[in-house]
């Protein structure tokens, strides 16, 4: 997650050798991982790996965003928290139903999780990972979105 890499994770597990039910919760640990598919990192991110810890993130840079984010966003409309320590925006959705605002977000090429997928419905959540470039184009398509929104009823 440090790598802002979605879908892609490494690291381990800790368990102090004087854990009451260590073992059984390792056992645990290790078969959860192996039906969920997780069970070792891909040949791609071990080696990749030496590399990795070279990389740095721009912190400035994704403040930046965030900022320039919320405030598109509060002038077009929506409400929308401003984070203090992450890579996503949840805004309120316009419509009570926010996979119907992600579907119409999405017809002005704007793709964003609608907040039900992450336990937070009536919320969207918009990745601060974008380019410059692409968050450039995606402005006017929240802004139109929004304008829709007030209009009309969900479609």
């Amino acid at each position: 997650k440090t790598l802002l890499t979605p879908g892609q994770r490494i690291g381990y597990i800790a368990l102090p050798p004087t854990m009451p039910d260590r073992e059984p919760l390792r056992m645990a640990l290790f078969s959860t991982q192996i039906m969920s598919g997780w069970s070792f990192p891909n040949a791609l991110l071990q080696h990749a790996l030496p590399d990795l810890e070279k990389v740095s993130i721009d912190i400035p840079h994704f403040q930046q965003k965030r900022d320039r984010m919320v405030a598109a966003l509060q002038g077009a409309g929506y409400e929308v928290h401003v984070p203090q320590g992450t890579f996503y925006l949840l805004p309120k959705a316009p419509w009570h139903d926010d996979i119907a605002f992600t579907e119409l977000l999405a017809q002005h090429d704007i793709f964003v999780l609608p907040g039900k997928v992450v336990e937070l419905p009536g919320y969207f959540r918009i990745s601060l990972t974008a380019s410059d470039d692409m968050i450039d184009r995606a402005i006017p398509g929240f802004v139109a979105a929004m304008a829709h929104a007030r209009t009309s009823l969900p479609i």
